[in-house]
This record gives C-alpha cells, sequence and structure tokens, in this order.
C-alpha cells in the first residue's frame, strides 16, 4: 500500500466512521454532499490534469501504487473526494458543538470584500505563474460566489477553516516533504511564488480553501432545493 494511500485512508477512514456519531448524524447529510464532492472534483481534477501535463507539479513514483489516468495517479484522484468529505465533517462537526463559533454578517461580508480583491490581485500580478494564476483566480471566485449568494456558512467557515488547517498541515506536509525522505508531489517552484509553510507551499493553502468552500456552497444551495 502506497504512503500517499496510507494517508487517504486514515484522513478519511476516521470521519466516515464518526459519521454515525448520534449528535450529529453527518450520514443524513449524505444525499448533499456526494453530489457536491463530485461536481467540484470533476472541476478540479480537470484543471490538475492540465497543470501536471504543462510541468507545474508532479509525483513522486516511490510513494504511489503506480495505477495512473492520464497521467494522474490513482491516488490524486481519491484526493478529491477524501479530503473534502473529512474536512466538511470537521467544518459540520464544530459547527454542530460550538453553534455559535462565527462572524456577524458586516464582519463576514467585509473579510469576504477583502480576501476576494487580494486573491484578485495575486491573481492578475502572476499570470505567468500557472499554479499561482489558477488557485487565486479560483479562490477569488468562489469568494464572490458566497459574496452573490449571501452565504451564510461562510460566517463560521472563516473560523473552522482555521481549525480545519491543522490536520491539513500534517497530511500536506507530508505530501510536500516534511517527515519523509523525498516529497511525494514535487511543484516547479517558476510556476508559482516559491514561498512556503514548512513545505507546503502558500497556494496550496488557497487550494483547500476554495475547494472546501465551493463544497460548502453548493452543499448549501442543494439544502434548499430538497
Amino acid at each position: 500500500m502506497s504512503l500517499y494511500f496510507i494517508l487517504l485512508l486514515v484522513s478519511g477512514g476516521v470521519p466516515l466512521l464518526l459519521s454515525f456519531d448520534k449528535r450529529l448524524q453527518f450520514f443524513k447529510q449524505w444525499k448533499y454532499l456526494f453530489p457536491s464532492i463530485l461536481i467540484i472534483a470533476l472541476i478540479y481534477l480537470l484543471f490538475d490534469i492540465n497543470l501536471t501535463n504543462s510541468g507545474a507539479w508532479g509525483f513522486n513514483s516511490r510513494y504511489l501504487s503506480g495505477i495512473e489516468f492520464f497521467k494522474l495517479p490513482l491516488e490524486e484522484y481519491c484526493f478529491f473526494f477524501v479530503i473534502p468529505y473529512a474536512s466538511i465533517f470537521l467544518h459540520e462537526t464544530i459547527t454542530e458543538y460550538f453553534p455559535k463559533l462565527k462572524l456577524n454578517k458586516k464582519s463576514s461580508t467585509l473579510i469576504l470584500i477583502a480576501f476576494i480583491i487580494l486573491s484578485l490581485s495575486i491573481a492578475l500580478l502572476n499570470i505567468h505563474k500557472s499554479y499561482t494564476f489558477y488557485i487565486f483566480l479560483k479562490t477569488s471566485v468562489a469568494l464572490t460566489l458566497a459574496l452573490i449568494l449571501k452565504s451564510e456558512v461562510i460566517r463560521s467557515y472563516f473560523i473552522t477553516f482555521l481549525i480545519i488547517l491543522i490536520p491539513f498541515m500534517l497530511v500536506n506536509g507530508i505530501l510536500t516533504g516534511s517527515f519523509i525522505e523525498n516529497e511525494v508531489v514535487w511543484y516547479n517552484d517558476n510556476e508559482n511564488l516559491g514561498s512556503r509553510i514548512f513545505t507546503i507551499p502558500i497556494e496550496d493553502f488557497a487550494y483547500a480553501f476554495s475547494m472546501i468552500l465551493l463544497n460548502l456552497l453548493m452543499i448549501e444551495q442543494l439544502k434548499k432545493l430538497y
């Protein structure tokens, strides 16, 4: 079993088992969660394949199963299903047990607008860096959608994401070379800002933020329909 797959198994296994907790009953959200994860995963995978083919990043076969589709390892496909599930589970757990842990509407809106301007500015100033441009443009789109939709979930997500960052930094840290001899995922620094927190490129934080946010926004809209 590959290291990448073991990380995914641990990341997703615990939230899956706890999905049947009597108070949280997270499994009841599967009818909204799974369609959202699938749609967002397909969008991200299309860009993932393009970035891999363009050489913006790549994968170390030493830590992989060897099964590939369109030059992406099987583990990378699983990533877009396991990590959103685990992250949304953590978000929902926090909001269930701490319902008052959220920003007021005015503060949330101001932060939204500030982050939209910041992420869009970074994207436009780095059009020549494919990974930076792609990630921060997508982040600005996700934030703009939250503003247009007048999302309620964003008020708590600004806080819960800070907690989600704890397991994210552990898993992504290992993937990018922390605690192991070589990185599982390597990055071409010509296509990003070249700034890292430990071994994690700064863009990865925006990557995670936007991916989870888009899932939460879609789930929020699906709940309104059904």
